[in-house]
């Protein structure tokens, strides 16, 4: 039987029906050589919601796991017959089956929790995205190198200009393109200032349960922590909500 390829959010519910394998694989590019920080933030968030909810799966790192997702995006699993790319399609898939990390949150704090979701990727997925292929200085000496890692020349050259292009007009999409650094910094403040005051003195964002919004914070700070940049000023913005990495066990 061929494999099923999930990307959008009704396919998902084909899935529900049968249980959890053993057998789950979770698709990146490599950590050490290749893999960026958007990336490495949305594979650790999806890697945590994942333990967080107890499912099993092993790690597969692939040079090509960008050209075999379905949709493109990062990180995809592979759960018996089904493919499904990315944080969300995998969280509402997982929801399917019974797993999720929300069930204790009431109508009016899953909204909250969503709109707290949307804020981190409208600004701190989006911050990662600036540096990376924005920022000159950072696209020279790390983006580009690490991108074209796995890939020969003149090919190497081609495919990190196309996902530049792509990447640039993603930004310019969302008002992003024209910012400045200084402007980028002020947009992840503000975030994680929200971040910080939504946190509290509590242990997660909504109390002493985890939720979906934790995991994905979660991959953001714990990118930031490993990945090497010519500026680390955004550790220092992710200051007031970085014990969270101590707390996870993820």
């Amino acid at each position: 039987m061929p494999n099923v390829l999930l990307t959008e959010s009704i396919a998902v519910e084909l899935g529900g029906a049968e249980p959890w394998p053993e057998d789950v694989r979770l698709f990146q590019p490599f950590d050490a050589e290749q893999i960026l920080l958007p990336e490495v933030a949305t594979v650790r968030a999806c890697q945590a919601f994942l333990r967080m909810c107890g499912l099993p799966f092993t790690i597969d790192q692939r040079a090509n796991a960008e050209q075999m997702s379905p949709s493109g995006g990062l990180p995809f699993i592979k759960c018996g017959q089904f493919v499904i790319a990315e944080l969300d399609p995998i969280v509402a898939f997982c929801n399917t089956k019974g797993h999720t990390l929300s069930s204790h949150l009431d109508m009016s704090q899953r909204a909250d929790m969503r709109a707290y979701m949307s804020l981190v990727m409208n600004v701190l997925y989006s911050a990662e995205l600036y540096l990376m292929w924005s920022h000159e200085w950072t696209y020279g000496a790390v983006t580009y190198p690490r991108y074209s890692f796995a890939t020969p020349f003149p090919l190497n050259k081609i495919l990190c200009w196309k996902k530049r292009r792509s990447v640039l007009t993603k930004l310019e999409s969302i008002n992003w393109s024209d910012k400045k650094l200084d402007d980028v910094y002020d947009e992840v403040d503000s975030c994680c200032q929200a971040l910080a005051e939504r946190l509290g003195h509590q242990l997660y964002f909504f109390g002493d349960k985890k939720t979906e919004l934790d995991a994905l914070v979660y991959g953001h700070i714990s990118a930031i922590m490993i990945t090497p940049l010519a500026d680390y000023r955004l550790r220092i913005l992710y200051k007031n909500i970085r014990h969270l990495l101590n707390t996870f066990g993820a």
